[in-house]
């Protein structure tokens, strides 16, 4: 686990059948710690995890971004949030769901995206600082240094899922924290809407 910005750390588990790294984050926002989308962590990295305070959420972004939750939600004992859209198919009993334009802890606003590969996927806004938006399968890193939308075979209307993600352009945001592949600490708003245009 890498610290990349104040109060953000991150890990990566690649994937081999997707050739891409599956990215988690740990948010130290206000009083909370908390966990998004968490991949699987070195033993070691989970240890430090649990010694250096409670972990009060998990956030998860869309239905198959559960990765290692319900371990974590165990090992941990923390309460796992999850879109209410995607919360009956996922394998992980949530304590809460939430809908968009909702505020959860930490000052973490919710920005559910329409016609993606999901009915609730979701990106995770924090206006401090520069701003920050956090991703599931909304965007991927990749290749570096850029974004790009999932396969068009991934969604029931890519021109729709296209049109979805305009929504990101909203928010004033200098850092793009994804999923999947390398996320852009600086200059990211610029880089997200020479993809969508």
């Amino acid at each position: 686990m890498k610290p990349i910005l104040p109060g953000i750390a991150t890990w990566s588990w690649f994937s081999e059948e997707k050739q891409i790294n599956f990215n988690g984050h740990l948010l130290d926002v206000g009083e909370h710690r908390i966990l998004v989308d968490p991949p699987l962590l070195p033993d070691s990295d989970l240890a430090q995890l649990r010694t250096a305070g409670q972990v009060d959420y998990i956030l998860l972004t869309n239905r198959d971004h559960v990765r290692e939750t319900t371990t974590y939600k165990e090992t941990l004992k923390t309460r796992v949030y999850v879109p209410e859209k995607d919360a009956p198919e996922m394998p992980v009993t949530p304590d809460k769901t939430f809908v968009d334009g909702e505020l959860l802890p930490g000052g973490i606003w919710v920005v559910q995206l329409s016609g993606q590969k999901s009915p609730g996927e979701s990106a995770l806004f924090i206006d401090q600082g520069r701003g920050i938006l956090l991703v599931g399968d909304a965007l991927l890193g990749k290749p570096e240094g850029s974004v790009t939308m999932l396969p068009a075979e991934k969604y029931a209307d890519p021109a729709a899922a296209r049109e979805g993600l305009r929504r990101l352009l909203k928010y004033r945001f200098d850092s793009l924290l994804v999923g999947d592949g390398a996320s852009i600490l600086t200059g990211a708003k610029a880089v997200v809407e020479r993809a969508l245009n």
